[in-house]
């Protein structure tokens, strides 16, 4: 069986991560069987082996259930996966992972350095347990400065650079972007508003008031002033930031001599803020350009990577990262997966920074540069200021494992102690607590988070919009919420085989709430057959308002609590805040989206754009909904057929 992707037109450009970069093969050979074999799993790649060339691509290898156990990337595919077959050349590691292989998917590629960016792609797509893994849950935040509007807009911005503009980045961290973001509000005056509020003001807003903006939605500045302002923050933000101030000392500096002191009281703020984002910076970053640099520490069996994120000249954060499944893998070779999967979402800059040869470093360069599409070179640095930052960067590293490990001993202990209080078998690996958040029961959600022994698990949160809960019911809101989580659960993997990141059991549930929610969830289980789950209740106690006098419910009725200085305790309402601020925020979202909607949104092929018409002309909804078929003609976008499926729809049966 074969797949083969379209081919790229003549004289078009190539993009080495577009989907017709390669062809699939798909083996056809598959044991059934679900225990670990070694035979068996040598047995399958000698016959996928059979079917392969010595081309350039990406192998994954299966287990039975068909989930991925590792993928590789070669320059000769055939040559490549053979090695599997050699058993005594297999390390402890590799002979487990041939073992609980049955099956081979191929990818073939153009070259090599192709297979190296497909191989990210699949390893962040399917989470392999035998690769090493960067785990990181969000992607990294940029600044956009739009330039789809006469007066462009600066933003924060995540996810996929569809918007047309200059992006900035990549931040460490959301509060990184947003301290930046206010500070060049306060330097440069540009708008942050969405074009639809922008087109709505007939007066000033706050943040000219508070001289964050420099009003341009209602005048204030003419779109050349502001045009300039734009230039000032796009030199500012590459690496032309003494250009700008000196620019603002000399202008502050007439100003002064003119006599216009409001005028110089405003430029002197501005260069304010501009000392601001400067003096903001932990590191000294300056003559290094666009680089990132990457610092590896290892001790006690685990391994912190440290980067620094520096664009012209700024440092702009840093981050440190703990990559899973590192054992018995050279630190070079860490470190090469670390950026392989690290610049699979963040485009890379033209120089990267580490503190190590890497193993296929050439490689990596021609990858990032088919990547980026422009020239990236890799070096470690031996003297000046990069060999300074390095060293920064090194001294981070080790500070951010050896924190890494005392947390972790810390966390282990409490882990430990709470599986003793609560009863446990064993240390959960996937806790799942849950809350409902609602106003009288209007626009009820239920909450779930989940969290594991090396923190929470965001990307596996989940909202339920209440649907069959009568109003004010709490009991019944958490019946419902876990009928549904749990019925699901069980057709999904009703034999429990699933288990680590991709588990769908979990090992301990967390309810907020008391007695009552305890029974009804319990009941609900129950009906479903299912005994087994350990559940535990928490409420707040006879002191209702205070923390730190929490009851522990029990399925059997029993009740425990803790001392109010227990670690234990401590980590407990962590998860219990957690899903209350999660439950709150999909409410209070839900709640947003309802005040916003508009009967109009009913209507078929009614968009945005048209229900903006309509409300401009008519003034409201009602007058929309009693306007005749000729008004609705009338009104501007709004065709024949259009105005005929608004007014059917608002007339049916006469």
């Amino acid at each position: 069986m074969s797949r083969t992707g379209s081919p790229t037109p003549a004289g078009a450009p190539h993009d080495p991560r577009g989907a017709e970069r390669f062809n699939e093969e798909k083996a056809t050979y598959t044991v059934a069987s679900a225990q670990p074999n070694l035979q068996a799993g040598l047995e399958a790649i000698k016959e996928t082996v059979k079917t392969l060339k010595p081309v350039p691509g990406v192998y994954r290898m299966l287990d039975t259930r068909g989930d991925v156990l590792y993928v590789g990337k070669a320059r000769a595919l055939k040559n490549r996966v053979a090695n599997y077959t050699q058993q005594n050349n297999l390390t402890q590691r590799l002979l487990r992972m041939v073992s609980q292989t049955r099956r081979m998917e191929i990818v073939t590629t153009n070259s090599e350095a192709e297979a190296l960016l497909l191989e990210a792609q699949f390893i962040k797509r399917f989470r392999p347990p035998f690769n090493v893994l960067l785990r990181d849950d969000k992607s990294f935040p940029f600044i956009l400065l739009r330039s789809d509007h006469g007066y462009p807009r600066i933003m924060k911005h995540r996810g996929a650079r569809r918007a047309k503009g200059n992006y900035y980045g990549p931040f460490a961290s959301a509060g990184s972007v947003n301290t930046t973001i206010n500070a060049l509000q306060k330097l440069f005056l540009l708008r942050s508003c969405t074009d639809s509020f922008f087109s709505r003001r007939d007066r000033p807003c706050l943040l000219y008031q508070i001289k964050r903006c420099s009003a341009p939605c209602v005048g204030r500045i003419d779109e050349a002033g502001y045009a300039e302002l734009v230039k000032q923050a796009q030199d500012f933000l590459g690496g032309k930031s003494s250009a700008v101030q000196s620019g603002l000392e000399k202008q502050m500096a007439k100003a002064a001599q003119d006599l216009d002191f409001e005028t110089a009281a405003i430029l002197r703020d501005r260069l304010r803020a501009a000392t601001f984002i400067q003096g903001s910076q932990a590191i000294n970053a300056s003559g290094v350009g666009d680089a990132d640099v990457f610092a590896l520490s290892s001790k006690g069996g685990q391994i912190a990577v440290q980067a620094f994120f520096i664009r012209g000249g700024q440092n702009w954060g840093h981050r440190a990262f703990f990559p899973r499944h590192t054992k018995d893998v050279e630190e070079g070779q860490v470190l090469a997966n670390v950026l392989a999967q690290f610049y699979e979402e963040v485009p890379p800059p033209k120089t990267i920074l580490v503190d190590r040869e890497l193993p296929e470093q050439k490689l990596i360069e021609e990858a990032f540069g088919a990547s980026a599409g422009s020239k990236v070179d890799i070096s470690v640095p031996q003297r000046g200021d990069r060999r300074k930052l390095m060293q920064q960067a090194q001294r981070n590293a080790v500070e951010a494992l050896e924190r890494r490990l005392a947390e972790s001993g810390t966390k282990a202990k409490t882990l430990r102690e709470m599986t003793e209080f609560l009863e446990l078998a064993d240390i959960p690996q996937r806790i799942e607590v849950y809350d409902n958040s609602h106003i009288q029961g209007a626009k009820a959600v239920g909450g779930m988070i989940v969290a594991g022994p090396e923190g929470f698990l965001k990307n596996q949160y989940r909202k339920f919009n209440i649907k069959t809960a009568q109003t004010n019911d709490d009991f019944g809101m958490m019946r419902e919420v876990m009928h549904r989580r749990f019925s699901r659960a069980m057709k999904d993997d009703p034999d429990r085989e699933t288990s680590g990141e991709k588990a769908v059991w979990p090992d301990l549930v967390l309810i907020d709430g008391g007695k009552g929610q305890m029974s009804a969830v319990r009941d609900t289980l129950e009906e479903l057959g299912i005994e087994d789950v350990p559940l535990i209740a928490i409420a707040k106690g006879p002191d209702h308002g205070r923390e730190g006098r929490e009851v522990f419910h029990f399925p059997d009725g029993r009740e425990k609590t803790l001392p109010t200085n227990s670690p234990v305790l401590f980590y407990l309402q962590t998860l219990r805040d957690e899903v209350h601020r999660y439950a709150i925020g999909a409410h209070r979202a839900k709640r947003s989206r309802a005040i916003t909607a508009s009967p109009l949104d009913e209507i078929p092929g009614i968009g945005p754009a048209r229900k903006r018409a309509l409300l401009l002309h008519f003034g409201t909804a009602g007058k929309v909904r009693a306007a005749s078929l000729e008004d609705l003609q009338r009104a501007p976008g709004v065709s024949e057929t259009v105005a005929q499926t608004i007014y059917d729809f608002y007339h049916a049966g006469g």
